[in-house]
């Protein structure tokens, strides 16, 4: 079981870190980091093997970028930020200690940034990087100009952070290492409380526990928000309210402070009505489908409310909510197949996400390319997560991606394609990662709706996918109008 500390938030501040280094910075919530602390006027550096998209951004702003681990990058430096993916023997952290350098975990960094500052912290177990996402986006149409730290890139703006000039600071809180016990919010949103991550907390009780003591870091003169439809938020709030915090809930349940009523979901977005103790705010809408969008976006729509925004910045903003990369992101269209890349990997997020996908794909069939995230979580959720493969009509699995675990006989995707209730064939396990956009374009058929859906890797499969499908038409562009399920011309992108 992991069992980090880190030291809680106090008054240091992101300008006594001096000169900071970043280890691994190609990473989204690495370089999210990165590009706060640039621009506040901060030099800063980092280390990364690959050449993400990101570090051209990076170097953009005055940022240096080394493309080999070593100890002379830390010359100069003073102080050395790295993520739980980071190795404590890793080459750049012994020699920071051996020099004396400070040695910050990321979330540490972080917190140092928001010193200061009013902060909105989402946590749960999944929904938090849309639900910031829509949040930073509320406030910033309400003319506060918050900062931000996302743990995605918000579609068409490009970036997962940002360095704004009002009091108020969202970010994403992570709870899979128990990070995000070191921030202490003026408003926490907590969007549910689900079994995951259990190789750090071992079971569902101690991880509930940590949720709670999140929560209890809110400020007293603040806010909790939680999800009065989700069990563990549930019973999350009724902990909390015998304790005598504030806690408010949303969701569909008729005893939630922000209630949704009539939601209609489709392929062209999501609806419904939206009153706060009784008072109708008027109608809510995004231009993305799904019930659990509708719940991400009340509970923007409630931290407005709290926060004594005026709920039309909230509607505004949803309603041109461009929604963020990895989440439901349209990568294009090919021979009349629609592909979309998709973030989720717990059982619960996937059902989700593909009970989504099958409202898009109307009258196509639904073609999934999925890649599990961790085998511990493969091992424990197996069943789940075969149920929710089941919703597809065809499967292409990878083998798990579980970079330092080691896989036992007979665990793995090989294990988990036996699972998932499909005929035998409309399911494969494709072990080998260039052979998956061959399998996927002969399955295919105009129509269709494709989504590579899980671990990071599988992002980039995409538009390998696209080229498959082009290359079987000898369509040069392979991303030309198509026609979406509602009959509408659309182009790709």
């Amino acid at each position: 079981m992991n069992t980090a500390q880190f030291t809680p938030a106090g008054t240091l501040t992101a300008e006594d870190l001096g000169r900071i280094h970043l280890i691994g910075v190609g990473g989204v919530g690495m370089s999210g980091l990165a590009r706060l602390f640039l621009t506040r006027g901060l030099p800063v550096s980092g280390s990364e093997l690959r050449d993400w998209p990101s570090l051209a951004g990076m170097r953009a702003l005055g940022g240096t970028v080394h493309s080999r681990h070593e100890a002379s990058n830390l010359d100069g430096v003073d102080t050395v930020v790295y993520s739980s993916a980071i190795p404590q023997d890793h080459l750049e952290m012994v020699e920071a200690r051996r020099r004396g350098l400070r040695v910050l975990h990321r979330s540490e960094a972080l917190a140092a940034a928001m010193t200061g500052r009013r902060t909105v912290a989402v946590a749960g177990t999944h929904g938090k990087t849309t639900t910031t996402s829509m949040v930073t986006m509320v406030l910033q149409q309400a003319g506060v100009d918050p900062s931000f730290v996302i743990g995605g890139e918000i579609s068409e703006v490009g970036s997962g952070a940002h360095h704004g000039t009002g009091e108020h600071f969202v970010v994403e809180a992570d709870e899979s290492d128990r990070s995000f016990l070191i921030y202490r919010p003026y408003l926490s949103v907590i969007t549910n409380v689900e079994a995951d991550h259990l190789n750090t907390y071992g079971d569902l009780a101690t991880l509930e526990a940590a949720f709670a003591e999140f929560a209890r870091l809110t400020d007293p003169e603040g806010f909790i928000v939680t999800c009065a439809d989700d069990p563990g938020g549930r019973r999350l709030a009724e902990t909390l309210r015998a304790e005598g915090r504030r806690v408010h809930t949303y969701g569909e349940a008729p005893d939630a402070d922000l209630r949704l009523r009539d939601v209609v979901s489709s392929a062209q977005g999501v609806r419904f009505l939206a009153e706060i103790d009784g008072r109708s705010l008027g109608e809510i809408r995004l231009p993305m489908p799904g019930r659990h969008m509708g719940l991400n976006s009340a509970s923007a729509v409630l931290t407005a409310h709290l926060l004594g925004l005026p709920v039309e910045a909230a509607e505004a903003a949803l309603g041109t909510f461009p929604g963020v990369r990895r989440r439901f992101e349209r990568k294009g269209v090919a021979d009349g197949v629609l592909v979309y890349d998709e973030y989720a990997y717990h059982p619960t997020s996937m059902t989700l996400a593909l009970q989504t996908l099958r409202e898009v794909a109307g009258d196509g069939r639904l073609i999934v390319v999925f890649q599990p995230y961790r085998l511990y979580r493969t091992r424990e959720l197996q069943a789940e997560i075969a149920a929710a493969l089941g919703i597809a009509d065809e499967l292409v699995l990878l083998e798990v991606f579980g970079p330092g675990e080691l896989r036992a006989p007979g665990e793995g995707s090989a294990a988990l394609v036996e699972a998932v209730p499909l005929p035998a064939d409309r399911k494969v396990f494709v072990d080998a990662w260039d052979d998956v956009p061959v399998e996927v374009a002969r399955r295919a058929r105009p129509g269709d709706v494709v989504v590579t859906m899980g671990a990071p890797p599988i992002s980039l499969l995409g538009d390998q996918l696209l080229d498959a499908l082009t290359a079987r038409t000898g369509d040069a562009t392979g991303v030309g109008p198509a026609v979406d399920p509602d009959g509408s011309a659309t182009t790709a992108g």
